[in-house]
């Protein structure tokens, strides 16, 4: 009984960890949000995403990194993807400013 007890707790735990990591900033709107968010917030939260101001370069590097330590971008995704994050993410974007430190500020 005790053992079904444990799984049902460390199936639950784990379904959760997502949802945790999830937690952070939403992406920007637009046709691969979802696709990053999923490929991303997998392992860390959006804040270390949207923090980032990178040039189409770096984010390809970044991307191709991602993928090598097992990130899941399909191939015909990854262009799409890298051109998203260059979008929303590059050197001429406003800085990051996390809502606590808005907050702060009134």
């Amino acid at each position: 009984m005790w053992k079904v007890s444990v799984v049902a707790l460390g199936l639950s735990v784990v379904s959760f960890v997502p949802q945790l990591w999830a937690a952070g900033p939403e992406l920007p709107r637009g046709p691969m949000q979802q696709k990053a968010t999923t490929a991303c917030a997998e392992c860390h939260d959006a804040g270390i995403i949207v923090q980032q101001r990178l040039d189409k370069k770096l984010w390809t590097k970044e991307v191709d990194k991602m993928i090598r330590w097992g990130a899941l971008v399909d191939p015909q995704d990854r262009e799409a993807l890298i051109d998203y994050l260059n979008g929303n993410f590059a050197p001429g974007q406003p800085a990051y400013v996390p809502e606590r430190t808005k907050n702060s500020r009134k």
